[in-house]
């Protein structure tokens, strides 16, 4: 067995909490409730033996991270084990006065997520009056504290014509980047995807809109656009690449190869409260599966791609043909590919249905 490289960044999700209902939540669809998640002292160790492992980052996610009120201690922590610090949030649980005290503590880095340039329409994809408002004060206060913004914005057909406003306004609030993430469609989103799922015409000007705000704002925004793989020729390399560069921690202690994993139920997901990260990193038979290229079947094995994009979405495949090892039926070679143009076909010029939303009871 040989040794895999250390992952790049821990992805650890402290809670299932959140004050949102977004219709394309990427939680599981069984959310873990408080009495499940990590002690401060097991995320501590948990921290220390991922920057033992060699992880250059942490991202604290969620739900909503800022819902532990250990938050700070976690984040002193963290930089002090010489992790790179990150905050995925919402923004809602935050002020002036927290945002400060995660300075304090050594977060370096806040990534918030807007639904919308619009009020009105950002608090209804949220479920939330008044949310959009708080994010952008929240904004202002990451900026204040000197720390670094990164705007992201899940895309879909409700929201994409207002791109280039939400492009603008990234800049206004003095983000360094904007995460421009189309919905992926697994877990809480396949609730929702006639109502997401955005056309042909809609992706074509949205490319061509991103190509010109590249090149207008190089040296002021930086750019990540996540493209929406219905629309793609080949699947991406997801997490870049299986067990390969992302660890992710559930708020239970599961430890998986990427967010969704958890949808494989041939899995077994070694838990970090019984193993150590490292040893789940290097031994651990989910991460290990499909990690590299000797799980490949055709077209993905011969394939002068397979070390690009490691074989696309194990979930996808899962989900679009019951079979977590086929080949990601996004790539235009996938045997089963007709599936993905069949949906595209379904969804063109159909009605918008309402979002049906992501509560605790759903």
């Amino acid at each position: 067995m040989s040794m895999p490289e250390p992952p790049l960044a821990l992805l650890a999700e402290l809670t299932h909490r959140c004050p949102l209902q977004c219709p394309y939540c990427s939680n599981p669809l069984a959310l873990e409730g408080v009495e499940g998640e990590l002690s401060t002292e097991e995320w501590c160790r948990i921290l220390d033996e991922a920057a033992a492992l060699g992880a250059y980052q942490v991202h604290f996610s969620g739900g909503e991270p800022a819902l532990r009120k250990d938050l700070p201690k976690l984040v002193r922590h963290a930089s002090a084990a010489g992790l790179y610090t990150n905050l995925i949030t919402s923004g809602i649980p935050l002020n002036g006065e927290k945002i400060d005290a995660l300075a304090e503590a050594g977060l370096e880095h806040v990534q918030l997520s807007l639904q919308d340039t619009l009020p009105e329409e950002a608090d209804r994809v949220a479920k939330m009056p008044g949310a959009h408002a708080k994010k952008l004060e929240i904004a202002r206060c990451v900026r204040e504290a000197g720390l670094a913004l990164t705007i992201n914005c899940v895309f879909h057909r409700q929201n994409l014509e207002r791109l280039d406003a939400m492009i603008e306004l990234a800049v206004a609030l003095g983000a360094g980047r904007l995460e421009i993430a189309h919905v992926q469609y697994y877990g809480w989103a396949t609730e929702n995807r006639q109502a997401l799922l955005p056309s042909r015409d809609q992706i074509e000007k949205a490319n061509a809109l991103i190509a010109d705000a590249e090149a207008r704002l190089k040296g002021v925004l930086l750019f990540d656009h996540v493209p929406p793989d219905y629309y793609a020729r080949r699947p991406k390399a997801c997490m870049g690449g299986w067990g390969r560069q992302f660890l992710n921690v559930s708020p239970s202690g599961k430890a998986l190869p990427c967010h969704a994993a958890e949808t494989i139920p041939d899995l077994r997901f070694d838990n970090v409260r019984e193993r150590s990260l490292a040893d789940i990193w290097v031994k651990s038979d989910a991460f290990r599966r499909f990690r590299g290229t000797g799980w490949m079947p055709e077209p993905c094995g011969s394939c002068d791609r397979r070390e690009i994009d490691w074989g696309g979405c194990r979930c996808q495949a899962l989900m679009l043909t019951g079979d977590a090892a086929k080949a990601d039926p996004v790539c235009e070679l996938s045997p089963d590919h007709g599936r993905i143009l069949q949906m595209v076909e379904n969804g063109a010029g159909q009605e918008t249905p309402p979002f049906r939303y992501r509560r605790k009871a759903n």
